[in-house]
């Protein structure tokens, strides 16, 4: 090899020395900029998490808004209560802490020393919202043997307190479905423990009621002892807003009495009744059995909170015959002293089709056919006015639309649609027959009971309701109103044709002396969802009522469930609608 083409050659490993320097170059570029962002960049929001990470909530929780009955007796309100604990890391001597609480909240001092000398906590819990009276006592008495002398003086015995709404409803049961039940939130990560709205109104007016939590943020060391000069913020606590509902809790109590005087038998497997002011909307009394005491919820019932007569779907067998009369009336079809010959049975699509108690062919007017409640009787007078017709007045009397009451778990969510009620395409011979006696179709009986309100309001649905106003903001909300029937003279006729049944028919054990009661009974067949078919021996009992030509607009519905044909609810309606006539002052007009 020549020297030439030696000289001047890189020697294989000259590089290597620069190599490290290039990495720590590298790094250290890293951390400058690394270092820049964190200083510059980043050290505000670094500087506001270490801030958070030292803030501490303490949660102001406001008063939940109290619920008054129509005049002014509280149904629901919050009263003030104190929560007992023990800081451990204050305690100065555990077993004197123990022996104090012991001796004012009673039981023994063993039953005590846990929360004494619990460890990693500040917030030992003894005693869940205690009357402030007892808090009152805790308090004077640790006063008193600090103040003794001796190793007790001065001493600081950990015990701590904090005041909290407890939840009260003065009434007991009485109302208790319509009011419904609150249950206490535990949010363990923000340390807050509050009410919320679970069943009733308390649940459909939660919003209202519940307020808006304050609350004090502080800094605060690792110990959980406030940092002097730290940042302290505080926002106070909006209490929930009153509300006056329609209720009557005198009349209530009434209804619930009756619903349970007939549990060894009638009402044994059930039973609903509704009072509701016609012209208005009011319920002034709901209730469905099992009752539900928001105040013991130890034995509760699966379905005490459930206000059935607002929520439940059901056949409403002969008090539908009202329905198809009102619809034959405003048609013109027939009037009530009109004759129609009723066999004994008739026949449709392989079915026949017969009255409730065994009668042989007969004519009946109208008047008859609703009084004697014959289903042959309504099935051909429907059939003379036209199925499709009684289906038309169905939809018009709102028969298949929701209520639009302020109580939860009225039907389904995003639809207006509620019961049963096929197309009108979709409706065989034998299925019309059915309708017009109230099988094969279902409604609630507020739903009913509404359609009734329009019969002694001038043939005007008014929107049922519990809410009146809210007191401290003086609101007072409107509810929609819809003229239903339209030919205004077949009102009279039909509320004298109702009236023929307590007289003369199978309402008459719901009469009131003195007064003209208007209404319909009903023994309504109970369809087996489980193995199809109607069940045997066993009925759904209903009446519809009012007091018509009186001073009230009083609108009544009774039911019992799974009951023996041979059983009536009427005098179940008398009694309320009695204690209603004395309660509310009503009179004959």
């Amino acid at each position: 090899m020549s020297a030439s083409s030696f000289v001047g050659a890189p020697h294989p490993d000259s590089s290597r020395p620069f190599i490290p320097i290039l990495v720590f170059a590298a790094v250290a570029v890293l951390l400058l900029l690394r270092l820049g962002y964190l200083q510059v960049i980043a050290a505000p929001a670094l500087s506001a998490e270490g801030e958070d990470a030292r803030m501490a909530y303490d949660w102001v929780e406001p008063r939940r808004g109290t619920i008054y009955d129509r005049n002014g007796v509280v149904l629901a309100t919050s009263v003030e209560s104190t929560t007992i604990y023990v800081d451990p890391v204050e305690v100065d001597d555990a077993n004197a802490t123990a022996e104090v609480l012991a001796e004012v909240l009673g039981g023994e001092k063993s039953d005590y020393l846990e929360a004494a000398t619990m460890a990693n906590t500040r917030y030992a819990l003894v005693e869940k919202q205690a009357d402030v009276e007892v808090g009152e006592r805790l308090r004077e008495r640790t006063a008193e043997l600090s103040a003794e002398g001796g190793e007790r003086e001065g001493m600081d015995f950990g015990i701590r307190y904090k005041t909290e709404w407890r939840r009260e409803y003065p009434n007991g049961r009485v109302g208790g479905q319509v009011i419904g039940l609150c249950n206490l939130e535990v949010d363990t990560e923000n340390n807050r423990e509050y009410y919320v709205g679970a069943t009733g109104l308390e649940l459909y007016y939660d919003d209202v009621l519940a307020g808006e939590a304050g609350y004090t943020r502080e800094e605060r060391a690792t110990d959980g002892t406030p940092i002097p000069g730290g940042k302290r913020e505080s926002k106070e606590a909006v209490d929930g807003e009153d509300i006056i509902i329609s209720i009557d809790i005198e009349l209530q109590q009434t209804v619930e009495k009756r619903l349970e005087a007939d549990q060894e038998g009638l009402t044994a497997n059930g039973g609903s009744a509704i009072v509701m002011d016609g012209g208005t909307g009011e319920i002034y009394a709901a209730a469905s059995l099992p009752l539900l005491d928001p105040t013991d919820r130890t034995e509760m019932e699966a379905d005490a909170p459930e206000l059935k007569c607002v929520t439940d779907l059901f056949e409403p067998g002969s008090i539908f015959k009202s329905v198809s009369t009102m619809a034959i009336l405003e048609t013109k079809t027939m009037g009530p002293d009109d004759e129609l010959f009723c066999p004994a049975s008739i026949t449709a699509d392989g079915y026949t089709i017969s009255d409730a108690h065994e009668r042989g062919d007969a004519t009946f007017t109208l008047r008859q056919i609703l009084d004697q409640s014959s289903n042959v009787g309504i099935s051909l007078a429907t059939e003379q006015m036209g199925f499709e017709e009684l289906y038309d007045h169905i939809l018009a009397y709102n028969l298949h639309e929701k209520t639009g009451v302020d109580y939860p778990g009225e039907g389904d969510e995003g639809t207006d649609v509620l019961g049963l009620l096929k197309d009108f395409d979709q409706w065989s011979k034998v299925q019309a027959y059915n309708v017009s006696f109230g099988q094969g179709i279902s409604l609630t009986p507020l739903q009913i009971t509404r359609f009734y309100g329009a019969l002694v309001n001038d043939g005007v649905e008014c929107t049922p309701h519990f809410l009146l106003s809210k007191p401290q903001s003086g609101e007072t909300p409107e509810y929609a109103t819809e003229q239903v029937i339209e030919n205004k003279e077949a009102i009279a006729t039909m509320t004298s044709m109702l009236e023929t049944v307590v007289t003369d028919g199978t309402g008459k054990a719901a009469a009131i002396e003195g007064f003209d009661v208007a209404g319909k009974t009903s023994t309504a067949e109970i369809y087996d969802m489980e193995n199809g078919g109607y069940r045997k021996g066993v009925y759904n009992l209903a009446f519809t009522g009012f007091l018509a030509n009186s001073s009230s607009q009083l609108v009544c519905f009774v039911g019992a469930n799974e009951v023996p044909i041979d059983n009536v609810v009427t005098p179940m309606f008398k009694d309320i609608m009695t204690a209603a006539i004395d309660r509310f002052d009503i009179y004959p007009e």
